[in-house]
Parts: C-alpha cells; structure tokens; sequence
C-alpha cells in the first residue's frame, strides 16, 4: 500500500499539460480558436518560477486539409508565446504575451490563465475552404530552448525537467457564416 500510495504521489506531482477542449470558431474577420488545457508544472518548475526564473511556453494551432496524394496542405496557423515569471517586489506571478501582460496573486491562478486560449484568430474569411473536412491541432508546450543554459543541460538528463504536452486533434467542417 506504501508503495501505491508513493507512486500515485509522485504521478499527481508530475509537470504536464493535458489539452481538455478546443474548438474553431468564426469571428468578426474569419475563423478564430478556442483552446483549454491543464496545466502542472511540477514541484522543480514551480520552485524556479518562484525563485525568479521566466518560463516560456509556446501555444500552437495548426488547420490543415488531408490529401490522399501528397503529404496534408497547411491552410493556417498561428503561435503563440508565453512568458511567466514572479515578480518578488509586488508578489505576484506575471503572465505575458509580447508586451501585455497581467499579474496573478497565486501560481494556480497564472496557471489557469495560460490555460485558457479564447477567440485567438487564425484565418482571415475566405482563408478556409467552407464545406469541406479539415484537421485541426493545438498544442501548449514548455519552450526548453528559452530556459537559461544550466537548466538546458539538466532538462536533457532529469525527469523533474520535463514537462509533456499534448496534442488535440479533430476534424471540423467550415460553414458558411449566416448573412
């Protein structure tokens, strides 16, 4: 029982971000995504945020039309990237995407945020064929090439450095917007 009970311990503490839901959805100048994700970093991230380390995560979406004849056409796509840092004097975790940002009391409320991608444009109007079966994917994922060159080297060789993102997948059919 010791046993089991360390192992699911240690499975519940492990960093990972699992996509929950997503969906393409039209807006005001063609398509858009909506993307929710469950974000766990980790006991070692956590620390490290918390400690003064940005972490860098990186958002994708991808549309693309299957083709039997060739490898699949990429019709749109976007990325992007998001930085999370604690900012010590004001206590509070910051969370930014370019140069807007916003601030968090806790780590779990900046988590939530990040997982939360809304109404996020990706298509202009005519961009997608209407009518037609498409793929789409979105991904959240850790950006290991921006953390600073020691945790790098560590990331490589140490588990509590990783951080496994998934990948949702469906299949969706444009239609034409409502005049």
């Amino acid at each position: 029982m010791l046993c089991l009970g360390l192992l699911l311990a240690g499975w519940a503490w492990g960093a990972g971000i699992q996509p929950k839901s997503a969906a393409v959805v039209p807006d005001e100048r063609g398509w858009a995504v909506n993307a929710e994700f469950d974000v766990h970093l980790g006991a070692r991230f956590e620390e490290a945020v918390s400690k003064g380390v940005p972490l860098n995560f990186r958002f994708e979406v991808q549309i693309k039309r299957k083709r039997w004849y060739w490898i699949d056409e990429h019709l749109a796509g976007r990325v992007v990237n998001y930085r999370l840092s604690y900012q010590a004097l004001t206590r509070q975790y910051r969370l930014a995407v370019g140069s807007l940002y916003q601030n968090f009391d806790t780590l779990e409320a900046a988590l939530t945020a990040l997982g939360h991608v809304s109404r996020l444009h990706i298509a202009d109007t005519g961009a997608l064929p209407v009518g037609e079966p498409l793929i789409a994917a979105v991904r959240l994922s850790l950006d290991q090439s921006q953390l600073p060159k020691p945790l790098q080297v560590d990331a490589l060789a140490n588990n509590d450095w990783q951080v496994g993102a998934g990948i949702l997948s469906w299949q969706f059919v444009p239609t034409p917007e409502p005049q």
